[in-house]
């Protein structure tokens, strides 16, 4: 149990469930909804799109990069599909948006994977400039515009709902959508392929000291390419995801949501110097985001203070990992 306590205690993930914990008591203390199934389903629900793009960050995160371009590549591949299919006039099943979607997820993120694994820049600037590439391609070569109803079959798809479950004080209802299987299914299969596959001890080899994986038989390239090609094929879900939910397609709803992700994942332990990680500290730090952004309202707390205290949990996110960064490298340079 002492030995238990102490790894508790040195892990990321430990101090985030005791933010969380704090502030759900507090929140529920002042207005008396936070732990009702209404607002623990919407939270759920809330959960979804950023969760999936968490994972994908994560991913990222762990091998040592950056990436700022998953939302303009989501935006376009799903734009491009909805746009395509209504023009056609297609009302059938949801297998082909959802094949379209991830198609181009994979070509947009090979794109990513095909740069980043073949020249010696940064992550960041790549998709900086990748970002901007798709973001004109949706904007200009499709002259992208709301489109305000979308195939029948992804209308039936975010409205599709788990369970339903209703207020008896209010009688408002909320949903647990069916796309929350999704991000089970997801995450499931990353922390297989992270923790049980050649891939993914490969990704934190390669954040970890790129050299030594080479070294260690690593192909680093392949492993970057299909990292991308990955995270490209999750992102254009999260977006399929949210577009269905919304029951319209928004060019750029997604846009500018970099940030607030890539601060949940290292909120949740991710290092940004890359090596190390969890799934589970992922998706704690995404739930303290959504608890931020969407029930803070329950106890009136007004948005740009909202804005400020997520300034705040970035600012504070990289500085733990930061210190854990500095620690480690203390602690490496003592002899045995």
């Amino acid at each position: 149990m002492t030995k238990l306590w102490r790894r508790a205690r040195s892990s990321n993930e430990f101090y985030v469930l005791l933010v969380i914990i704090a502030l759900s008591l507090v929140i529920q203390f002042r207005s008396g909804q936070f732990f009702t199934v209404n607002n623990i389903v919407d939270i759920a629900n809330a959960m979804v799109v950023p969760g999936l793009f968490g994972v994908a960050t994560f991913m990222v995160l762990v091998s040592g990069g950056i990436d700022v371009s998953f939302p303009a590549l989501a935006s376009l591949s799903v734009y491009a599909t909805t746009r395509m299919l209504v023009d056609a006039g297609y009302d059938g099943a949801l297998w082909l948006p959802v094949l379209l979607v991830v198609l181009l997820g994979a070509v947009l993120g090979a794109f990513n994977g095909l740069l980043i694994s073949r020249i010696a820049i940064p992550v960041l600037i790549i998709t900086l400039g990748t970002a901007n590439v798709f973001s004109g391609i949706m904007q200009g070569a499709l002259s992208s515009v709301q489109i305000p109803t979308l195939p029948p079959s992804m209308s039936e798809f975010g409205r599709a709902s788990i369970l339903t479950v209703t207020n008896p004080d209010s009688g408002l209802t909320s949903k647990l959508p069916l796309s929350f299987l999704l991000l089970i299914v997801v995450v499931v299969v990353a922390f297989f392929v992270m923790r049980f596959t050649t891939f993914g001890r490969g990704l934190y080899a390669v954040g970890g000291d790129e050299s030594s994986a080479v070294r260690a038989g690593f192909k680093v390239r392949a492993i970057k390419f299909w990292l991308y090609v990955a995270v490209g094929v999750i992102a254009s879900l999260a977006g399929l995801v949210r577009t269905s939910m919304m029951d319209q397609m928004h060019p750029t709803n997604l846009l500018g949501s970099e940030l607030m992700v890539i601060a949940a994942v290292v909120l949740g332990g991710a290092a940004i110097t890359g090596g190390t990680g969890t799934l589970t500290g992922t998706m704690l730090g995404t739930l303290l985001i959504v608890i931020v952004q969407n029930s803070m309202i329950l106890v009136g707390i007004p948005t740009y203070w909202q804005s400020i205290a997520l300034g705040a949990l970035i600012i504070i996110g990289t500085g733990i990992s930061a210190l854990q960064l500095a620690r480690q490298h203390r602690r490496s340079r003592i002899p045995a």
